[in-house]
């Protein structure tokens, strides 16, 4: 009997690479670690299935989701397909924005030499595959940099303002983690919605979260902003470590919470917790604390779309990095000197 072989997806696109293929430059990612794992390297083009679309990546956004995808942690991420001893895709990065270069046979929606924006598999690369549903045309009045930024926060902060917190014009909203990539979109979509918003930052920060829109703004380090002083009818909290018990304190009566992501907690689930206990406390109490789990869709890209185009929502980019400065762009994110989102750019 034949001994079964594992192919490694990284390795089988470097063999390709020297077989012929189109090739292109692409961070990759042979192990999970910190950013020291990652390299940059020249391996083959992606080839497009039937639904996709092959864009040549002009712009590439930034976000804590891939430093999860690239440390494997919480470990719960690796059971839920992304790889459990090694990530599955071997390009990190999932907010693209660029131009049509190759469509699959099914594809109607784009065309070669169209500017689309959205989500990508591996966008840190000069080429990337993305499924024709999970893309939209980019407005016109935006830059490629800015469309890069904003799909995965943008879509993350509609959802939580719109499907879940159900906001209505004249509510009063609190963002926690205003400054970051989903509170800068929150802060926006919140006052285009017609809420009054308070946002939550650091002194540092607060006058990008004001320039944002944001009516009010508190410095976390010198306010108790949970101590029930204010009241909120919408409390939307950006991956915050504070306890539900204090979050509950600073809601209206009837008011909702809505948990976006969680930081800290232990290795094997991170800090979801807090996540999976709002709901069970909330057949308790007339308040409803909620959590989920963002859904890339086409039609939430395109809303998003609709907004930039109005110039309801500005895409706020921060640094901008080089395909070889992503590791840098990874540690500044993580140490909290990015503002807004950080893009990294390749053409």
């Amino acid at each position: 009997m034949q001994a079964q072989t594992h192919s490694n997806p990284v390795e089988d696109t470097i063999t390709r690479a020297r077989e012929g293929a189109k090739t292109m430059r692409a961070v990759v990612q042979r192990a999970y670690g910190s950013t020291e794992t990652l390299q940059l390297d020249q391996i083959a083009q992606p080839q497009v299935e039937a639904e996709q679309v092959l864009i040549e990546v002009h712009a590439a956004g930034l976000d804590r989701g891939v430093w999860h995808l690239m440390t494997g942690k919480p470990y719960l991420l690796r059971l839920m397909g992304f790889g459990v001893t090694r990530p599955k895709n071997p390009v990190p990065g999932a907010d693209v924005a660029g131009r049509v270069v190759a469509v699959g046979r099914d594809v109607t929606r784009f065309a070669v030499g169209d500017e689309v924006f959205g989500i990508a598999r591996g966008s840190y690369a000069e080429y990337a595959v993305a499924d024709a549903s999970k893309l939209a045309h980019k407005p016109e009045s935006i830059s490629f940099e800015q469309a890069a930024v904003a799909s995965v926060s943008g879509i993350t902060a509609l959802q939580a303002l719109t499907e879940v917190g159900k906001v209505e014009p004249g509510q009063h909203v609190l963002v926690i983690g205003a400054s970051g990539g989903v509170g800068s979109y929150a802060v926006q979509l919140g006052k285009a919605l017609g809420a009054r918003v308070t946002g939550v930052a650091s002194a540092a920060k607060a006058e990008l979260v004001r320039s944002l829109g944001a009516d009010d703004v508190i410095d976390y380090a010198t306010t108790d902003y949970l101590d029930g002083s204010a009241s909120y009818d919408l409390i939307v909290d950006i991956g915050g470590r504070n306890s539900l018990r204090k979050l509950r304190k600073a809601l209206t009566r009837t008011g909702t919470l809505v948990i976006v992501g969680g930081e800290g907690g232990d290795r094997w689930t991170g800090g979801i917790s807090r996540q999976l206990r709002a709901p069970l406390l909330s057949l308790f109490t007339s308040q409803r604390l909620t959590m989920f789990i963002s859904a890339e869709r086409q039609s939430y890209i395109e809303r998003l779309a609709e907004y930039m185009d109005r110039g309801e929502v500005t895409p706020t980019v921060g640094q901008t990095y080089r395909l070889d400065q992503v590791p840098q762009a990874i540690d500044d994110l993580v140490a909290g000197r990015a503002q807004g989102k950080s893009a990294i750019v390749i053409r």
